[in-house]
């Protein structure tokens, strides 16, 4: 569905965090004001460390931005989730209030919740928390089009407290509301130009994008981020939602040191290689849908290990913390009937499952066929 990313995608999001007064939905309407009363939770990660969360803003002073020259270099926000040490504290904030006003004024969602209540979703990484000792792989995560980084959050978290350092970016000028440094609220510039000049360009410009966060994150004398000794350069995976996901292929192919990569429910726009991605193994897990041809087209070219896994019940932002935050609010749509908490365990162990498997080498069983514990997946061949 990255083909129509501000109209049937996102109808499709704001049914799916069920916060519109109107329309079908599983349950009846919630009353007015209801949503205002409703503290947000994501589910706690399944891993056994704790989490800490870092926010990086990084300029690529060697590119101009894409879909605004004028702005100058190029721009990325990333938070960055890591293997913390116990202890209390605050949790990081979800997302800024004005990004979610931002998300909400597109999505005319302003009357049926506040950003206050959308922004207040708590988390459990802490913010600044000191970090484990150790080496661990990195993860890359892109969100979908005109979405903010926050929507992988749950991922991200789970990821960290089994191991991982991840990087999720959020690209400038690619969602409806990102803040940057300097009170600056950067919109999507991208949502006019990108139909005229082809999606797959935004995968493109994205897979740059990651190529200089890890050039920054990797860089032996003067790394970007203080926690940078946590990283192994040699264990470098990357996993995005809808574009996000299609941007691992050409980051794959631009870049050696992404040695697996994960694409949930994004068209795949024709980005893979016709010599493929020199054997490196890679994930498609999606509803089964309008990306479903482009990944029959790509499939064949997917040179190394791979899976293509259908989950029954699903929807496009099934992958995402979306679904969470709408079962919480008591509706759900009939068209997506699986629950937010069976969306958020499949996108968990799965994705979890082959980072394990191809960054840490861990064998993983669930990954062989078809499981009992997760009827609704199931395998393309």
């Amino acid at each position: 569905m990255n083909r129509l990313p501000r109209g049937v995608t996102a109808a499709l999001l704001g049914l799916s965090l069920a916060l519109l007064g109107s329309g079908t939905t599983n349950a009846a309407p919630a009353p007015a004001g209801t949503a205002e009363h409703v503290r947000l939770e994501l589910p706690r990660p399944t891993g056994p460390l704790p989490v800490g969360r870092d926010t990086l803003h990084l300029v690529d002073a060697g590119r101009a931005d894409p879909w605004v020259p004028q702005a100058g270099a190029r721009e990325l926000m990333v938070s960055l989730y890591y293997p913390a040490r116990g202890g209390h504290g605050r949790t990081a904030p979800y997302m800024t209030t004005g990004e979610a006003r931002a998300f909400l004024e597109d999505r005319e969602l302003t009357e049926a919740v506040s950003a206050r209540t959308l922004s207040g979703t708590r988390t459990h990484a802490r913010a600044g928390a000191p970090p484990v000792r150790g080496r661990f792989p990195l993860v890359v995560l892109s969100p979908g089009f005109t979405v903010n980084r926050s929507t992988l959050t749950l991922l991200a978290e789970d990821l960290a407290s089994r191991g991982y350092v991840v990087a999720a970016v959020d690209h400038a000028y690619e969602s409806v509301g990102t803040a940057f440094p300097g009170g600056r609220l950067l919109t999507c510039a991208a949502c006019e130009k990108a139909p005229l000049t082809g999606y797959a360009n935004v995968a493109r410009g994205r897979a740059q994008d990651v190529s200089f966060l890890l050039d920054r994150l990797t860089d032996r004398r003067e790394p970007a981020w203080r926690h940078a000794g946590l990283i192994d350069r040699k264990r470098i995976g990357m996993a995005g939602h809808s574009i996000g996901g299609a941007t691992a292929v050409p980051a794959m192919a631009g870049d050696h040191r992404i040695r697996a990569g994960a694409d949930l429910d994004g068209g795949l726009f024709g980005l893979v290689p016709d010599d493929g991605l020199d054997g490196r193994p890679f994930l498609l897990i999606g509803a089964d849908g309008d990306e479903q041809d482009s990944w029959t087209e790509g499939w064949p070219r997917l040179d190394g290990w791979k899976r293509w896994l259908t989950v029954a019940g699903s929807g496009h932002f099934t992958f995402t913390d979306v679904p969470v935050l709408g079962e919480q609010l008591g509706l759900l749509p009939p068209e997506e009937p699986l629950s937010g908490a069976r969306s958020q365990q499949i996108t968990r162990a799965y994705v979890g499952a082959f980072f394990d498997l191809h960054l840490k080498g861990t064998a993983q069983p669930l990954l062989d066929g078809p499981s009992a514990e997760h009827p609704e997946v199931g395998f393309r061949r």
